[in-house]
């Protein structure tokens, strides 16, 4: 028995250790000073490689200047750190003894998580939030199968990356991983996957701002997905594979969908069928899944009024809600209210309609009206938080106290969108449409 009991506090010891090993734990101070504190300290502009682990990454360690207490920067930049999958508290000291600042926060794939946070000269602030970090691996010896878009996308490579623009000052940067917070799970298509490129954006990655950091917005979600090629591409899989008690999964699908031709397919057959499949799944674990309608396209009639664009699948998704007595959000009709209260011309705001040579390489005009831009994504980022509010969910209580109100029928004008444009840009459209 005492032979037992030393083996049961040999077997406890070995399993804290375990347990410590795998919480990562980083500080970074910026400051060309001694400063006694526990984590790295940063005298100089170190450049990102696989070797140092950290630094700053993408060509931008030219553009910083490493102060007495901080590094700053006029230019976006950006800050890497190789990290394991999972969930990561990112504390953010803000500000300089020098100068005043404004600095904008983005995670990953342009994932905006704080937007133009002003400091005063000699002040700091501390900011804290969740970025989820994942990789391909399911974790049963297979791996999701990216798009060959994907392959160099930020979402999905084996660094956590923060971007800071605008008139940047930073202090420290620390990251700790965290197992004790909501994780919301995205399944969808390009309008709401995290777009990694300039102009392209969509709901999924303007909403993480508005989340507190009891929540991590984990988005799987892919341009040209549709119900079937989620599922084939072994997403929903790796969800299921990490999806726990009491955490979300929110599934929007249609646009790909509604293209799709053959035997038994169609909004009323097997994209019912497989809707119901991807609640299943959530429900099985205790987790709790959120259906919302497809974003409508911009395709307005002569007299102004907007084109229904996805036939019977809005439809379908409104039935499968409520035989299965899960919420809905309809951004079918609130993006409907949105569109026509702008109007036909004032609507390409919202989108990726730009003249050639507003980007750097872009020879032609970009009209597109299926994929939003930046602004047009936060609008629509801005009627999903609208959708749980409106309806009461639970998820709702953990959005910040300074996420707005927002009326779909009165939405917001592009003058009131100042986050700054990444440097990463591309030409090409994402899949589907």
């Amino acid at each position: 028995m005492k032979n037992a009991f030393i083996y049961f506090l040999i077997f406890l010891s070995t399993s804290s250790e375990v347990l410590l090993a795998q919480k990562e734990e980083k500080n970074f101070i910026f400051g060309d000073s001694y400063i006694k504190e526990k984590g790295s300290l940063i005298k100089s502009p170190i450049k990102f490689s696989e070797k140092n682990t950290y630094g700053f990454d993408f060509g931008t360690s030219k553009k910083v200047r490493i102060n007495t207490q901080d590094f700053t920067a006029n230019e976006s930049v950006y800050f890497s750190t190789i990290v394991p999958e999972g969930n990561y508290k990112i504390e953010v000291v803000l500000g300089s003894p020098t100068k005043s600042s404004e600095t904008t926060i983005k995670a990953e794939s342009k994932r905006i998580m704080r937007d133009r946070i002003k400091v005063d000269k000699g002040g700091s602030q501390t900011e804290v939030f969740i970025v989820n970090i994942r990789k391909p691996s399911i974790g049963n010896g297979e791996n999701v199968s990216l798009k060959d878009r994907e392959t160099d996308d930020l979402d999905w490579d084996n660094k956590l990356t923060l971007e800071f623009s605008g008139d940047v000052a930073v202090q420290k940067i620390c990251v700790t991983s965290v197992n004790n917070v909501k994780t919301v799970y995205l399944a969808g298509d390009s309008t709401m996957t995290d777009q990694d490129l300039e102009p392209w954006a969509s709901w999924g990655q303007a909403v993480t701002q508005y989340f507190n950091n009891k929540v991590a917005i984990s988005n799987h979600a892919f341009s040209g997905a549709a119900l079937v090629s989620f599922k084939g591409r072994k997403r929903l899989e790796k969800i299921k594979n990490q999806i726990q008690s009491g955490d979300y999964l929110v599934i929007g699908f249609a646009h790909n969908d509604e293209k799709l031709k053959g035997q038994g397919i169609g909004p009323w057959k097997s994209y019912t069928k497989l809707l119901k499949e991807f609640m299943r799944a959530a429900k099985e674990r205790n987790a709790n899944p959120i259906l919302i309608t497809p974003t409508q396209r911009r395709s307005f009639n002569n007299d102004g009024s907007l084109n229904p664009t996805h036939g019977d699948y809005p439809a379908a998704i409104r039935k499968v809600a409520e035989e299965m007595n899960v919420p809905l959000i309809d951004l079918t009709v609130m993006t409907t209210r949105m569109y026509e209260s702008w109007g036909d011309e004032n609507s390409r705001k919202a989108f990726v309609q730009y003249p050639a040579n507003t980007f750097p390489g872009q020879d032609k005009k970009l009209e597109d009206n299926t994929h939003f831009n930046g602004f047009g994504a936060n609008e629509i980022a801005l009627a999903f938080i609208h959708g749980l509010r409106e309806q009461n969910l639970p998820l709702a209580k953990y959005l910040n106290e300074n996420a707005p109100d927002y009326d779909p029928a009165h939405p917001n004008e592009l003058s009131s969108w100042q986050v700054p444009l990444s440097p990463r840009f591309e030409n090409a459209k994402p899949d589907g449409n």
